[in-house]
């Protein structure tokens, strides 16, 4: 808005004779324009005349703007006279103020001089649309206190960017038809016009000259990389595109292309981290994203995956799940297609452990396992990171419902550390003497408890109670990598013997061979043999 303000006697008498000035301020109290009039009368028209009113000749004498504008100079170029009657004179004088004044503030923020392209609905087409290059495109307006600040940025960053990247500006306040075309609802908006112009990408970044113009080469790489075929590469090295260079192994690159295959095609959890490698943020974590991977990999199975997607490349993909900063993950359930806001700790053991909860929490606990030959032992060793083995007592000595109820106990534990993704397996006391030897078991009495990594061949005993408080105290000292360990005895899996499974039933005393004395002379026991 203007608020236009004249000091003439003309504003109270609308004597349209001799020289007038008029001084036009914008709603900020800025001053923008003094305008110099000379007015003076002509003869009426001959009778006939579609116009019988007297007229005025209003002459612009000179115009003086406080901002420097091309506008502003054309229009004195264009002084001339204009022929009016006289209760149409003022208005005249005020419209042509007003359009001096709007033009010089919205001329403000780029000039021929800068590097910056300006485009119009009569180029935009010839220059963005048809062109090979990539275009970073600002649709800002003039009286847009933001736009005003990232002017100086803009500007900077197209000069740093000239004969690599195009970089381009919209008024989309005068060309707002051009700004609808693409969606613009706020200002600045920036689009990226990268491969396929006909779906530009929403420019996230930094609005400074550095991020606008690592995401500019970014863009440009990914362009180059469409046309070499190879769309997921990050090829190259420095802060914008060697961040997460490292992420191999355990941690899947997600791309636009392999994204909706890799995660809704495989029946397992994922967490996607969603980067960009300018990103300090990002770059503290990919050491502790990649360990993690490692860690739940094996720890799951595979049954959860850790993954990560370049969103300055990917754009599809961080536009489909509403990506605004960095780093961002998200979680993919099993079997759902929208996924949950990750809200955990970003070190390498809060990863794992919210990505085990996520796991445990539809997983089955692992079963107890009776060791009945060697594949038993050696299955649970290979497929999990710990293999917790119980020897319970005799049969004999404990019966049917004894020995169930140690059993309970080792299926709650089970249960309760299943996230874990340990092994558990149990054994008769003297049915495997060589595992019992293996693992220093021997000589504390039974039920007896060890933890064994065979990868590591070293093992933990059981020295509390036998119970749900002394076994929960003892594997919560080992999940933390606390307590004594010792080397298992020969440095292997040791070896088992193959027995019967038990039959749920009490156990039987073995029977004894009945002798008969009925033949036996007991007189001959007091004699003396020679």
């Amino acid at each position: 808005m203007l608020l236009i303000m004249v000091f003439s006697p003309w504003m109270t008498t609308l004597d349209l004779t001799g020289q007038e000035c008029l001084a036009i301020y914008h709603e900020d109290e800025t001053l923008l324009a003094v305008l110099i009039i000379q007015l003076c009368p002509t003869p009426p028209h001959q009778e006939g005349s579609l116009v019988n009113a007297p007229m005025t000749c209003i002459h612009i004498k000179s115009i003086w703007c406080c901002c420097l504008c091309r506008s502003s100079v054309d229009l004195q170029n264009m002084a001339q006279r204009w022929t009016c009657s006289r209760s149409w004179g003022l208005l005249l004088v005020v419209v042509v103020v007003m359009l001096v004044a709007y033009l010089d503030k919205t001329a403000a923020l780029y000039t021929s001089s800068d590097d910056v392209v300006e485009l119009t609905p009569s180029n935009f087409n010839r220059e963005v649309l048809q062109s090979d290059s990539v275009w970073l495109v600002e649709f800002f307006a003039p009286w847009c206190g933001h736009c005003k600040s990232l002017a100086p940025e803009w500007k900077k960053a197209a000069t740093a960017l000239k004969g690599v990247v195009k970089v381009g500006a919209v008024d989309a306040d005068a060309h707002n038809s051009l700004g609808s075309n693409y969606g613009v609802g706020g200002f600045p908006t920036i689009k990226i016009f990268g491969a396929n112009k006909n779906k530009p990408e929403d420019y996230n970044g930094a609005r400074n000259a550095q991020g606008i113009v690592e995401s500019a080469i970014a863009a440009a790489r990914s362009l180059v990389n469409e046309r070499l075929g190879d769309r997921g590469s990050r090829g190259g090295s420095g802060s914008e595109g060697g961040s997460h260079s490292g992420h191999k192994g355990a941690v899947v690159e997600l791309t636009d292309d392999n994204f909706d295959k890799t995660v809704f095609d495989d029946q397992t959890t994922w967490l996607v981290e969603f980067f960009a490698p300018w990103c300090g943020h990002c770059k503290r974590l990919e050491p502790e994203w990649a360990a993690a991977a490692a860690v739940v990999k094996e720890q799951t199975q595979g049954k959860v995956k850790l993954a990560s997607v370049d969103a300055t490349v990917h754009r599809m993909l961080a536009s489909r799940y509403e990506i605004r900063g960095f780093p961002t993950i998200k979680i993919f359930q099993k079997g759902e297609r929208e996924p949950t806001d990750y809200e955990g700790g970003r070190t390498k053991d809060d990863i794992v452990s919210s990505a085990m909860d996520f796991h445990s929490a539809n997983v089955l606990p692992p079963e107890v396992l009776e060791v009945l030959d060697h594949s038993t032992l050696t299955k649970c060793s290979d497929e999990h990171q710990l293999c917790i083995i119980s020897v319970l007592p005799h049969i004999l000595d404990t019966g049917a419902s004894g020995r169930s109820k140690y059993l309970d106990t080792l299926r709650s534990m089970a249960d309760k550390y299943k996230k874990k993704q340990w092994g558990w397996v149990w054994t008769e006391a003297g049915a495997q003497p060589t595992l019992e030897d293996a693992v220093g078991i021997g000589g504390f009495g039974y039920p007896a408890m060890a933890a064994m990594n065979a990868r590591k061949m070293k093992y933990a005993i059981l020295r509390g109670a036998f119970n749900d408080h002394g076994i929960n105290d003892f594997l919560w000292e080992v999940s933390l990598g606390r307590g004594s360990t010792a080397p298992v005895k020969g440095a292997a899996v040791p070896s088992v013997n193959t027995v019967e499974p038990w039959d749920g039933k009490d156990g039987q005393l073995p029977v004894e061979e009945e002798y008969d004395l009925s033949d036996v002379e007991l007189d001959d026991l007091d004699k003396d043999e020679l």
